[in-house]
């Protein structure tokens, strides 16, 4: 009888934590493409799909743990968070598609091309002058994309 009641007790309890387990994902998975839209400007789904074919997991794990669970805390709003993963793609200094991504996002989360330009060149002080001129050149071809002239745009 004790058996029997630890093995209900220990099926439940996995039913539970199951249970809660799915309910987490699928909270994530809605907070982090909630928040991936707006960064990408409702493209989520073509971008995920790219990895379908040979990474799947990754794009799952980029919806529901980044975005789902870090991006969308609510300590920072998406523009600021935007601007900070600017900053840190620019001090990598590897990663030019990322950041060609995310000064989009940081326009489309409503970050002005002034504030991107600034951080990219703060970045010089503690990247370098090379990271931060790469940073720059990834802002120009976003811009330019889109139709923006950064340098007739001032913060008078």
């Amino acid at each position: 009888m004790i058996k029997a009641s630890m093995f209900f007790a220990m099926a439940m309890l996995s039913l539970s934590i199951t249970t809660q387990a799915t309910a987490d994902v699928t909270g994530n998975r809605a907070r982090g493409m909630a928040t991936l839209d707006v960064i990408t400007g409702g493209d989520t789904k073509r971008r995920l799909d790219t990895l379908t074919d040979i990474a799947p997991e990754l794009g799952e794990w980029i919806v529901d743990f980044a975005y789902g669970d870090v991006v969308s805390r609510p300590g920072l709003d998406l523009r600021s968070r935007e601007l900070a993963t600017v900053a840190a793609l620019t001090a990598l200094g590897n990663a030019q598609p990322q950041l060609k991504s995310h000064i989009g996002g940081a326009l489309n989360a409503g970050c002005t091309p002034q504030e991107i330009l600034e951080v990219i060149i703060q970045m010089a002080v503690y990247a370098g002058f090379p990271a931060s001129l790469n940073g720059i050149s990834a802002a120009r071809e976003v811009f330019n994309a889109r139709g923006i002239n950064a340098a007739s745009q001032t913060d008078d």
